[in-house]
């Protein structure tokens, strides 16, 4: 029923050329970020149905994103968000630590740490799945902004990919290109006649992202849920966290509708957006999924990690933060317009 992905198209001129057509100010090295303090929330885990309370905390610099299970006997269990720490991703990416201790459904979350540039932060989660709040990411957006974030005193790296890298599965498809910055390009194609054929791209930024993607919600449809709550899944979902297409197919039951007229799109690429963070630093690379999920998401960085040849690690320097946010229009597709 709750499904995620995304859509994009070819690339505008945001790379090399632009900066050849740039002045030359001062390079300075991007430092990395934390927050300011810890903050917390509580929610429902969207397929476990718990009440959960979830805090985020500052951490120290090459820290690197951790959860820690704190309801767990011994002061808790540190499950880093990492390609190489995920166990399941059967409608939302799930990290196991090796004593196989969990938290699902962290790509939200980890969609909003990337878009506000948060490089180290300590996950306190009482159960064993992140709160899904409205759907989107923007409540975790909303707890950073009120936490405050702060640079540190180290330079912040990023994964340059070198070499195009691709995976596919049938008619879906997930690949990185080299590119001076991160970009994201996403297709979805759905037999359901809200939803169709559509496209979508997005020069990352934290503007760009906090307008343009934070506030699309995960979406499902109406007639599956007895079957994914029978296979122990979407036990949290209801209107108040997901958007639901009714089993004629034909309209939203939300009373409030979709919150941009594209949502389904967005989130697919909000979704595209978390599970590549855990690369474990930002890629300097552009993204392309037609029909992608997380499970194709995850055997992408697995296999761009598998062959070092292809990519380096770097420290970002100013030039990244003057590109501009790109976000045109999505587009309705005709079936012949993708090959």
């Amino acid at each position: 029923m709750f499904d995620s992905g995304a859509s994009f198209e070819t690339l505008p001129t945001t790379g090399s050329e632009f900066f050849e057509r740039q002045s030359s100010p001062a390079v300075t090295a991007v430092r990395q970020r934390t927050l300011k303090s810890a903050i917390s929330c509580t929610g429902t885990g969207l397929h476990s149905g718990a009440r959960i309370t979830m805090t985020l905390r500052p951490a120290e610099p090459d820290t690197g994103i951790f959860f820690r299970r704190i309801d767990i006997a011994g002061g808790g269990a540190l499950i880093p968000a990492h390609w190489a720490s995920v166990s399941d991703t059967r409608l939302n990416t799930c990290v196991t630590d090796a004593a196989g201790i969990k938290v699902h459904t962290i790509e939200h979350l980890m969609a909003a740490l990337a878009g506000m540039s948060i490089d180290n932060a300590v996950i306190d989660i009482n159960g064993p799945e992140v709160p899904v709040m409205d759907g989107s990411a923007a409540p975790f957006v909303f707890l950073v902004e009120c936490a405050g974030v702060v640079e540190q005193a180290a330079p912040r790296r990023a994964i340059k990919v070198l070499k195009r890298v691709v995976v596919e599965e049938g008619d879906k498809l997930a690949m990185l290109m080299p590119a001076p910055c991160f970009s994201v390009n996403v297709e979805i194609d759905f037999a359901n006649p809200l939803i169709g054929r559509q496209d979508c791209w997005l020069t990352m930024t934290g503007q760009s992202f906090k307008s343009e993607i934070s506030r699309a919600r995960t979406f499902g449809f109406e007639h599956e849920v007895a079957a994914l709550r029978a296979a122990g899944l979407a036990k949290g979902g209801s209107l108040d966290n997901a958007v639901v297409i009714a089993s004629d197919g034909n309209r939203i039951v939300n009373d409030e509708g979709l919150r941009y007229e594209d949502e389904f799109v967005r989130h697919k690429l909000l979704d595209a957006v978390g599970d590549l963070y855990l690369a474990g630093a930002p890629l300097l690379a552009h993204f392309r999924g037609v029909r992608t999920g997380h499970g194709l998401n995850n055997r992408l960085l697995a296999t761009l990690f598998a062959d070092r040849s292809a990519w380096t690690t770097v420290t970002l320097d100013s030039r990244q933060a003057r590109i501009p946010a790109v976000f045109p229009p999505s587009r309705r597709l005709p079936a012949a317009a993708i090959a």
